[in-house]
């Protein structure tokens, strides 16, 4: 019996101490903007799964499209059946790895700017996608903050003809998110 009780001491310290510096949200917010002629498109989703591994630098993003909401609900509908054809390719996720991580003190509260390479998938694509953002270290995790800009013909997403030159090319994507640390 004492020999079983030192294997379940055992495990929850390995467990414990491999989970350490890993972060995690399943309620992150994504949202995104386009301004063009026809009209200024954005819409916001708080359902953004993210995990970071302070310990490796790997970081993971995945959100599901029809998640997406827009302040018009015919828009939301075109979004997901015309552009992003969300019911063939549901989610959109990021995999990359924080490149300047040597730099990050995860113990030291405050903000610290982060380099993140990696990979970005959407509408069934996957591009290469480096961008810099904002690890916030707070009392029992971490928030991020990060911005960047895609080309929508990067991912394969047409543009139907009757609209062509009237919406925005580019689409600004931002993260906003706080993850909670695994191990309190």
């Amino acid at each position: 019996m004492r020999y079983l009780v030192l294997i379940f001491i055992s495990l929850l310290f390995i467990s414990a101490t491999t989970m350490k510096g890993k972060y995690i949200t399943k309620n992150g917010k994504v949202s995104f903007y386009s301004d063009a002629p026809l009209e200024k498109i954005e819409a916001k989703n708080n359902q953004l799964n993210a995990a970071i591994d302070a310990n490796s630098g790997e970081v993971f993003f995945k959100v599901l499209i029809k998640s997406f909401i827009f302040e018009k609900a015919l828009m939301q509908e075109h979004f997901n059946e015309n552009y992003m054809e969300s019911d063939q390719f549901p989610t959109a996720t990021y995999k990359g790895t924080i490149t300047n991580l040597k730099d990050i003190d995860f113990s030291k509260a405050g903000k610290q700017e982060a380099e993140v390479d990696g990979k970005l998938t959407i509408h069934g694509v996957t591009k290469d996608v480096k961008t810099k953002g904002t690890i916030n270290i707070i009392k029992d995790g971490i928030s991020i903050y990060v911005k960047f800009k895609i080309q929508i013909k990067d991912y394969d997403i047409k543009i139907p003809g009757a609209v062509a030159g009237k919406i925005a090319e580019e689409v600004e994507i931002t993260v906003d998110a706080d993850l909670k640390n695994m191990v309190k």
